[in-house]
């Protein structure tokens, strides 16, 4: 992996680096919100049924989540879909307190995360709502359509019509997502440039998933990592690419890291969380954008698992990375990133 001065974990083409020796955190904050998720779930919630899966996620969402700031103007809205007559629902995020310079007309398309078969508009409010805040932005969520009911590229048809209905309305655009938001997001920059389509002002990709080999690396030593493990990234995989042909499934649009150009891509920032099984691949794609001469930063966070950012009111660990987070979209809307 890549990992950055602890004083500053910030690295721009890194080098690789040993994995490290721990498979938990020490961090007693990081420990009670591994306790307080799991208490959410039973013991074996990883055999209970989707719909079960989608009940027991939405409740913890909520429970994590935190009431929206008094600044912020939240809208839901729906957005024309592929298909006709499917829409797709939005909500939109604006601070009336703290607004971005004037003349910066610049939108954060949040994609969520869930494994492509969890989570929603209300999943992630917390998160949309709190970068809101931090940066000033405006920030539009875009939900939408979960597997298994709509395996790939239904999730990928959705976001590009979100994508071009804010083209449509003269913004700039910088792609954010959490985990399988973080895919789409990268999968969505790869399609854009296919297509010779506009190319967002920049992408921030939090804990993704990006198709690495998941022989080794920290599919291995995160393997059984708290939060998150290895099995489960194979079977959220299987439940998106059901009925796929083993050359669709490996389609940069699925797995970004087997994109064989990617010198096109975005302005991009990647976030991982060191006990992850999917730190790897973020740190693996930063290496490969740098090597192809895309602006790109690299930040690995310390005793931090996957899903932190519901963490960021019960840790002040996970409060910076949730500033920094912001404070970087604010770079890249600016221009200084």
């Amino acid at each position: 992996m890549l990992k950055g001065d602890p004083k500053s974990p910030v690295q721009e083409c890194a080098t690789m680096s040993p994995t490290p020796p721990y498979p938990m955190p020490q961090d007693p904050d990081v420990l009670a919100f591994i306790a307080l998720s799991n208490s959410f779930y039973p013991a074996d919630a990883f055999q209970g049924t989707i719909e079960q899966s989608r009940t027991w996620y939405n409740r913890y969402a909520a429970a994590m989540a935190r009431p929206f700031p008094p600044e912020l103007v939240v809208q839901d809205f729906s957005i024309a879909g592929p298909a006709p007559g499917a829409a797709i629902a939005a909500r939109r995020y604006r601070n009336t307190a703290q607004p971005l310079a004037a003349g910066v007309d610049v939108t954060v398309l949040y994609l969520h995360g869930g494994g492509f078969v969890l989570g929603g508009l209300d999943s992630h409010a917390d998160v949309c709502a709190g970068l809101c805040q931090l940066s000033g932005l405006e920030v539009v969520a875009s939900s939408y359509r979960l597997a298994p009911e709509y395996p790939h590229p239904a999730q990928m048809d959705d976001v590009e019509s979100a994508y071009k209905d804010l083209l449509a309305q003269g913004k700039k655009v910088i792609l954010c997502g959490d985990s399988a938001g973080g895919n789409l997001a990268a999968g969505l920059a790869i399609r854009l440039q296919a297509q010779g389509l506009a190319c967002p002002l920049g992408q921030v990709l939090i804990y993704p998933g990006l198709g690495g080999d998941s022989s080794q690396g920290s599919y291995l030593s995160n393997a059984h990592a708290p939060m998150l493990s290895s099995e489960e990234c194979a079977y959220y995989f299987s439940v998106r690419a059901a009925g796929l042909t083993a050359a669709e499934r490996e389609h940069p649009e699925m797995r970004p890291l087997l994109a064989s150009d990617l010198s096109g891509m975005p302005q991009t920032l990647v976030v991982t969380a060191d006990i992850d099984p999917l730190r790897d691949d973020g740190a693996l794609y930063v290496q490969r954008l740098c090597a192809q001469g895309v602006r790109a930063q690299y930040r690995n966070e310390p005793e931090l698992v996957h899903g932190y950012l519901r963490a960021r009111h019960m840790s002040s660990r996970v409060a910076r990375s949730f500033q920094f987070i912001a404070d970087s979209l604010v770079k890249m809307a600016s221009g200084t990133f």
